[in-house]
């Protein structure tokens, strides 16, 4: 199995196509780490202030931007298809992570039928602490965007 660990081996293979950074994508401020052809994607996400709880840890929601973030680009890569949709995602929170960290998400295809794919993945800190854990189904869609 292939490892790519940059976009531009990808663009050359054929796996992406060049496409404009969707704004959540930016917003979130992804850094692509690793993909596994067929298996897993990993992503690095700073811990920001903007994205911080009055504790100064990272709120639950950007945690969940993050996963939703890595699951649509691990289901993109491997049908190359645009048209999903997240249908539900469950995270459970083991523990808080601050600013100044990096959310490290990994996440890997368990499922993949016509039209649903089911994932799941964790999300790390610097230290290898395990912050988040999260499952999804995603619906591929017909229409072409």
């Amino acid at each position: 199995m292939k490892v790519y660990t940059d976009l531009e081996s990808m663009l050359a293979d054929g796996i992406i196509q060049e496409r404009p950074e969707p704004n959540c994508v930016k917003l979130m401020q992804r850094e692509f780490i690793e993909y596994v052809a067929g298996k897993s994607v990993t992503c690095a996400f700073p811990v920001l202030d903007i994205y911080s709880n009055p504790r100064k840890g990272m709120q639950g929601g950007f945690i969940g931007a993050a996963f939703d973030n890595t699951f649509g680009m691990l289901v993109y890569f491997i049908t190359q298809k645009m048209t999903m949709v997240t249908i539900d995602m469950n995270i459970t929170y083991h523990r808080p992570i601050y600013e100044k960290n990096r959310l490290i998400v990994t996440v890997y295809i368990r499922s993949l039928g016509k039209t649903i794919m089911h994932l799941a993945g964790e999300a790390y800190d610097n230290e290898n602490n395990l912050i988040a854990s999260a499952t999804t189904n995603f619906m591929l869609l017909d229409k072409k965007i």
